[in-house]
């Protein structure tokens, strides 16, 4: 198993002002709007399948409002 593959993406739901950036850069795609709200009554991305998302880290550096982070699990 690769270095990669033993992270684990968790969005901050209340951080997140949807503005859709780390979808646009997710090469595996495991990232989604969520229908649920958050305070600000928007709706934050969540990761949609937890299996193709390769750990990269992407969607991390792009998000302006730090509601990203990377952990290893």
């Amino acid at each position: 198993m690769s270095k990669l593959a033993c992270r684990k993406v968790t969005i901050d739901f209340d951080r997140c002002k949807a503005c859709g950036l780390c979808l646009e850069y997710c090469p595996a795609g495991a990232l989604t709007f969520s229908e649920d709200y958050n305070s600000m009554g928007l709706h934050p991305v969540e990761v949609t399948d937890a299996s193709v998302c390769t750990g990269c880290g992407f969607c991390a550096l792009v998000c302006p409002d730090a509601a990203i982070e990377i952990s290893e699990e």
